[in-house]
């Protein structure tokens, strides 16, 4: 792809392309990040974005991943173990294609959990692979690392903080 300063992803042999993220997407981003990080500690790898992939017809870039070790010994994301956790951070150009597609094939990929985080509504949809209802948080959410026995909580108010 080139570097251009837009995102490209393929699903399903699709081209998706937008523009890069802006200000309040990036900063949610890093607060979540720094959180996920704090809870996790050394469980799990934290990057944003992260890659989950099925060549040659799929290539996705959430905002963040989480993903166990231990890493691949090559730089191929084709190489990780799983993919706990995948997050989308809606921006105006992306939201469509988050929540109608990259959602469902995340999970379809082995991505055991998919968030998607609105600034507009101060919300978050989580979706599992279990099947279950997705369900909308708008005050904190919580998570189960399948490592850990804490539960992670976060807030909302402070995830949307001046936004």
């Amino acid at each position: 792809f080139p570097d251009d300063g837009q995102r490209y992803e393929l699903l399903e042999g699709f081209l998706i392309v937008t523009p890069a993220p802006g200000v309040p997407h990036q900063l949610i981003g890093a607060r979540l990040q720094t959180a996920l990080m704090n809870y996790l500690e050394t469980a799990a790898y934290v990057v944003g974005p992260g890659v989950v992939q099925r060549p040659p017809k799929t290539h996705l870039e959430p905002d963040l991943l989480v993903f166990p070790p231990p890493l691949p010994r090559t730089e191929k994301w084709t190489d990780l173990a799983g993919h706990w956790l995948a997050v989308e951070v809606f921006s105006p150009s992306s939201r469509r294609y988050d929540r109608d597609y990259k959602r469902d094939a995340y999970l379809a990929l082995g991505v055991r959990e998919v968030w998607l985080i609105d600034r507009w509504e101060r919300s978050v949809l989580v979706s599992n692979r279990e099947g279950g209802k997705d369900r909308r948080v708008v005050d904190a959410l919580t998570w189960q690392a399948p490592e850990l026995r804490a539960r992670f909580r976060l807030e909302l108010a402070g995830l949307f903080q001046d936004l």
